[in-house]
């Protein structure tokens, strides 16, 4: 008996020791542009954390394998511009109905991480950290307004308010979380001039972090001056392709102005919104070799309804107009990362953490809209299987994880 009870013992332990990993996805072709990787391997996780990447890792190493063949393995994907403070403000971006739930939007399309873009200030960013990030299975990063307000209004009447630009309120509340405050944002400003810009420049500067900045519709002041005078390197430009930016020459080329901008290390993001993505600009741009830097949705109730829809869309839009897989997901991981000072994130290597998306191409013919309502024909839709947020797997789409409920000894509620 006693021998019995010492095998049964030595063959747990040997199983247990023999399953290291916690989880284990295998057969997946693994893109990592931040390591260079575009190849099929086998992943593993433990702990929360990925701990091999190897051509092959035996299924019995883990408490879970999970077969993810004909899929692609990349690193969690991180959008730059969302407004999730959601609240009971009505018509109102922070803390009111216009945001989205992060959780919601983030999950089941493969995002791990977001940066909200100035839905708060700093006079009710305490508000939104306690009841939103800290809340939140997605990891969430805020670009602080330069206005205390915040976006309190669809009509964007708190961002004309220059007095409300307190410097020193805002850079105590950034010191305060630093852990989550990413950058200054600044947005909508009507006035024939660029004090807001200004403003926000000169708390970055004060800060140590980048702008974001919406430029806006209006023709009352110069978008390249801006962009050639105003900015720094690292900080972002979003809504790159809302008209009627000039960002072209009469020829249909990218502006002279746009290529010296980006040389100087400005960013381009997409943030395609509710009503700042064109054709019209977006497809001569990218043929002419002008890929944004970073491809964001700029989420909110209005875009997620819209012809936005959510980040995948965005991305299958920009494979729709000519950029490849590689460097769509490069722009949906590891470039945003960078620009939120996060470069750690937004890649599949040992010892990173283990926020993963899974995703699948379908190939067909689909088309896809911009806000005009003009349209483009492609033939690849990204469309997420699975989301795992530091090791957890948090979305599955096909049920890959779970077990036939009739032989798994699953316990169900009984009266």
């Amino acid at each position: 008996m006693l021998r019995i009870l010492a095998a049964t013992f030595l063959a747990c332990a040997l199983s247990a020791h023999a399953q290291q990993y916690d989880l284990v996805l295998r057969n997946g072709h693994v893109l990592d542009p931040k390591n260079n990787v575009d190849a099929r391997s086998d992943v593993a996780i433990r702990d929360g954390k990925i701990a091999a990447i190897e051509p092959s890792i035996p299924a019995s190493a883990a408490k879970q394998s999970v077969d993810i063949s004909g899929l692609y393995l990349t690193p969690g994907l991180i959008d730059i511009h969302v407004h999730v403070f959601t609240g009971l403000r009505h018509d109102a971006w922070g803390n009111g109905d216009l945001s989205v739930p992060a959780d919601v939007m983030a999950i089941p399309n493969g995002v791990t991480t977001m940066a909200d873009a100035g839905s708060s200030g700093w006079r009710d960013f305490p508000e939104f950290r306690r009841r939103i990030i800290d809340d939140s299975k997605t990891r969430i990063f805020a670009f602080l307004n330069i206005v205390g307000a915040g976006m309190a209004n669809s009509d964007d009447a708190a961002e004309q308010n220059e007095h409300d630009m307190d410097l020193d309120a805002l850079s105590k509340t950034i010191e305060q979380n630093r852990d989550i405050i990413v950058g200054i944002k600044t947005a909508h400003w009507q006035q024939p001039n660029f004090i807001s810009v200004q403003k926000a420049v000169a708390a970055g500067n004060r800060n140590h972090l980048p702008v974001m900045v919406d430029f806006g519709w209006f023709d009352n002041k110069s978008y390249e001056q801006m962009i050639s005078t105003l900015l720094r390197p690292g900080d972002i430009s979003t809504h790159v392709f809302r008209m009627p930016a000039p960002l072209l020459t009469p020829d249909g080329k990218p502006a002279p102005y746009m290529l010296e901008a980006r040389r100087r290390g400005i960013k381009f993001d997409v943030g395609h919104g509710g009503g700042s993505f064109n054709f019209a600009l977006a497809e001569p741009m990218v043929k002419g070799g002008f890929f944004p830097d970073s491809i964001s949705t700029d989420l909110h109730v209005g875009s997620a309804t819209g012809v936005m829809l959510n980040l995948p869309n965005v991305m299958s839009k920009m494979l729709a107009l000519g950029i490849p897989l590689p460097e769509v997901i490069r722009e949906s991981t590891t470039n945003p990362a960078s620009e939120i000072g996060h470069p750690e994130l937004g890649q599949i290597a040992v010892g990173s953490v283990a926020d993963i998306a899974v995703l699948r191409i379908d190939h067909g013919h689909f088309g896809y809209s911009d806000l005009a309502g003009g349209k483009v024909d492609g033939t690849e839709r990204i469309v997420p299987e699975m989301t795992l947020r530091a090791g957890r797997v948090v979305f599955d789409l096909d049920a890959r994880t779970a077990v036939p409920w009739r032989e798994g000894h699953l316990k169900y509620a009984t009266r």
